[in-house]
């Protein structure tokens, strides 16, 4: 009777009220039926009580058949859920690892095994596993990360998923997808801009003849080095190309350093026609429009750097730089001075006040350019000051500032930054001269509240940090000096019964000169010397500029000091480091590293002191040989090929010393 209710015990989803009232009300009717009949005839009513017993019998009979094929059906489907549950845990192509609190490896799948090369890891710790495995397993059992990671098991590339607290790992091989992926990224379109730098200059020079030799050499030039990296090379004018490519061809051209810079610069310079080329190239976004407007950013970035350059960058990463190995050719022409001054014409006269500053620490090149912006505005009646505090001054800028008191020379050209922030307006325009980088400028409180109104002169190659959206950008790497544009640009302004400039405002521009030319020693052309006749023309003094740069007993002494810790590393580099607990001028560190470079087998020096408490600074010079520009971005500065420098906050002198050690590694490796 027991085994009979127990067969008899109905499963949970047959236990349904809505049953059990179906089946009273059938058994109910049955028995109604039978007290009618009973009632008709006697007869009649033992018919229907033997129908009432057998709907009785088959209703308990049928409840008791559902009863045992419904726990036949569950008890088949459990084992088949059981069963089927072990066979995924041992060959579905999921590897899984248990490991108990100690990290023993307690089991592993048979699939799992396949990547352990067959090995016995029962009962031995993690690490005996592979490398990279076990450190990613670690690493997520040390940061209670149960997210995915991505690693590489040998050949095969791996997810994996640790919960420590179960003592499980879970390890899917991916390898398939990898490889989609992989292609997926490989065949992602890039886009090119090459430019020839100095095409027009070349070519107004050339015979129809010479001209026709020299196109038709690039473009075979091109078209070769595009063959070679399966990419598609497209004329767009004399002086234009498009370049489109696949990603992996990119790479390859990546990994080549785009020796096309190099065999163009060479072969075209031994037939007197020196060519350089600049190129932009941009990839990552599925939208060609974003792509291409990157190209021509990076374009212009490589041109605003002094051109014979790739800058190649994906939408929202960081630039990579190639190239760059020769100082930027003059341009003969002033075209672009001519124009730029116009264009700064009109900017001043829709703005109400003109505000100009320099980079931090501004030398004679800085307050030179900006006192002839300063000029140039007033010129067409509308206010201007140099923003410049008085109270800080570096020793020449202080000799300069105390000869125009002492001649009573517009005592109003400078102003306080704390002044300028109080009265600029949104119709006032900044200039920001020598130099482009937000991070160095004179004072950001003003630069934070106009930097929609910017306009930026500089002659440094221009870096990665630059003004979003400048009204007017003026930077040619070519000139010796920030002053030497504006000269130009002076020139283009009209002369008045006195001029533009006065005698000593024109000895601060010629000092400018002086100063950043390495008295017109270093990248000066034709037209360095053509403005610097014109300032002498209108009363520069030169027996002044000397007088400028004249340099004190004790910061010769410092300088000296400098030269004196010269140190040889890599054969024919000198590093200068000075005393950590004294404070060295800026000018002084430039000296120092000028000094160091003329010494007999050195091809580049680098000086390294303390300027403030909290600031180590670092000039850099090289004679060409090496690109310095470089090695200091690397550190976070930047400058010319020959001539850069870096600032570092919080660290010692000996710690600047091995950070630059490393950046010159680096930049060695990467050439």
């Amino acid at each position: 009777m027991k085994d009979f209710l127990r067969k008899l015990e109905l499963p949970a989803f047959v236990k349904d009220s809505r049953l059990t009232a179906s089946l009273i009300i059938v058994l109910s009717l049955s028995f109604v039926g039978f007290i009618v009949g009973l009632l008709i005839s006697p007869l009649y009513g033992l018919a229907m009580l033997l129908l009432f017993i057998l709907t009785c019998t088959f209703s308990i009979y049928g409840i008791y058949v559902l009863a045992i094929n419904t726990n036949n059906y569950a008890s088949n489907l459990s084992y088949r859920i059981k069963r089927g549950e072990q066979e995924a845990m041992i060959k579905m192509p999921l590897g899984i690892l248990l490991y108990d609190e100690d990290q023993q490896i307690q089991w592993v799948n048979p699939y799992l095994q396949l990547f352990l090369k067959n090995n016995d890891m029962i009962g031995t710790s993690l690490k005996n596993l592979d490398e990279q495995l076990y450190k990613s397993i670690n690493d997520a059992i040390r940061d209670k990360d149960t997210n995915n990671r991505v690693i590489r098991v040998g050949k095969h590339k791996c997810e994996i998923v640790v919960q420590n607290d179960l003592g499980v790992v879970y390890i899917l091989d991916i390898t398939k997808y990898a490889a989609i992926e992989r292609r997926y990224q490989d065949q992602r379109l890039s886009i090119g801009l090459i430019f020839i730098d100095n095409y027009d200059e070349l070519s107004q020079a050339m015979g129809d003849q010479n001209l026709t030799d020299m196109s038709s050499y690039i473009q075979n030039a091109l078209n070769e080095y595009a063959k070679r990296f399966n990419a598609y090379l497209k004329r767009i004018d004399e002086d234009h190309y498009l370049l489109l490519s696949h990603m992996i061809d990119l790479h390859k051209m990546e990994a080549d350093r785009f020796s096309i810079l190099d065999k163009v610069r060479k072969e075209s310079s031994r037939c007197n026609t020196p060519l350089t080329l600049s190129v932009g190239i941009a990839f990552g976004s599925e939208s060609l429009n974003d792509i291409s407007e990157q190209a021509q950013s990076n374009l212009d970035l490589a041109l605003g750097r002094g051109g014979d350059q790739v800058v190649v960058r994906q939408i929202g990463k960081d630039a990579h730089f190639y190239g760059g190995k020769s100082n930027p050719m003059e341009k003969r022409t002033r075209v672009r001075a001519r124009v730029v001054s116009q264009a700064l014409q009109e900017l001043f006269k829709d703005a109400d006040h003109v505000f100009v500053q320099g980079h931090k620490s501004p030398d004679l090149d800085a307050i030179g350019s900006a006192i002839g912006i300063v000029k140039i505005a007033r010129i067409h009646g509308v206010k201007a000051n140099v923003i410049l505090d008085l109270s800080e001054l570096n020793y020449d800028v202080e000799r300069l500032i105390k000869k125009m008191q002492e001649a009573g020379v517009d005592q109003e050209t400078f102003i306080s930054p704390d002044e300028a922030v109080q009265i600029a307006t949104d119709n006032s325009l900044l200039v920001l001269t020598d130099h482009s980088k937000y991070s160095i400028t004179y004072n950001q409180s003003i630069y934070d509240k106009m930097k929609n109104r910017l306009v930026v002169i500089d002659h440094h190659r221009r870096g990665e940090e630059f003004p979003e959206n400048p009204m007017l950008v003026y930077i040619e790497p070519y000139a010796s000096s920030t002053c030497e544009l504006v000269t130009e640009m002076i020139e283009y302004q009209p002369q008045g019964g006195d001029g533009v400039l006065n005698y000593l405002e024109a000895t601060a521009m010629l000092a400018g000169i002086t100063v950043d030319s390495k008295e017109f020693s270093l990248r000066t052309g034709t037209r360095t010397f053509d403005a610097a006749s014109y300032l002498r023309s209108i009363g520069a003094d030169s027996q002044v500029v000397s007088y400028l740069l004249k340099e004190s007993i004790d910061n010769y002494l410092k300088r000296s000091y400098l030269v004196s810790t010269v140190d040889m590393v890599h054969s024919n580099m000198a590093i200068l480091s000075g005393n950590d607990s004294e404070i060295y001028d800026a000018i002084i560190i430039a000296q120092a590293a000028d000094t160091a470079l003329s010494l007999e087998g050195v091809s580049a020096s680098f000086a390294i002191a303390r300027r403030s408490n909290s600031m180590i600074g670092i000039s850099a010079r090289s004679t060409g040989k090496i690109n310095v520009q470089v090695i200091m971005e690397k550190l976070g500065g930047g400058g010319h090929l020959s001539n850069a420098a870096t600032q570092l906050d919080n660290i010692s002198v000996s710690e600047a010393k091995e950070r630059l050690l490393q950046a010159i590694d680096s930049y060695l490796q990467e050439n």
